[in-house]
């Protein structure tokens, strides 16, 4: 039984640098930090590697964690920063705020690079919600949205 999504996962060339990202703009919790060296053939076998080694972090949110790799070996490929959504594989990973247009303002102000300012949420056909795309460090997408209407069949349970 799949119970929902625990994680989401994103391999760096800059560990250090992503983590004070999640955590100093985007407000995520450091879990834990750890790494491992070449020679686990249980890891290798894990990520589909041979001669493995990777620095990891571990963030959490209210709902859900992001786990960080920097691997040193093999050592990983860029991608482009500007990759299109539309590319195969990752696309995005969705934040759930409240007052879009204070987060916006808040990470543009933090560096953070946007597709567009949120539109207004008539635009979006249902009015339920409000949402915008931007980039991590790396290039990553990250959605921010905002739930106008409780009975929006996405809107997450009240965390404390």
């Amino acid at each position: 039984m799949i119970r929902g999504i625990h994680h989401v996962a994103i391999s760096t060339s800059d560990l250090d640098r992503l983590v004070a990202f999640y955590r100093d703009v985007i407000g995520l919790t450091v879990l834990r930090q750890s790494e491992w060296s070449p020679g686990s053939e249980l890891i290798d076998a894990i990520v589909g590697l041979d001669g493995s080694s990777a620095r990891t972090a571990t963030l959490g949110a209210a709902n859900a964690y992001l786990e960080l790799f920097q691997y040193r070996t093999p050592p990983g490929r860029p991608q482009d920063r500007d990759r299109p959504v539309a590319d195969h594989g990752y696309t995005h990973f969705c934040l759930d705020v409240v007052d879009i247009d204070a987060e916006y303002d808040r990470l543009v102000e933090a560096g953070m690079r946007f597709h567009c300012a949120p539109p207004p949420a008539s635009s979006l056909g249902s009015g339920a919600l409000r949402s915008t795309y931007g980039r991590d460090p790396d290039g990553n997408v990250i959605e921010l949205q905002e739930i106008l209407d409780d009975r929006y069949p996405l809107t997450l349970p009240q965390l404390a």
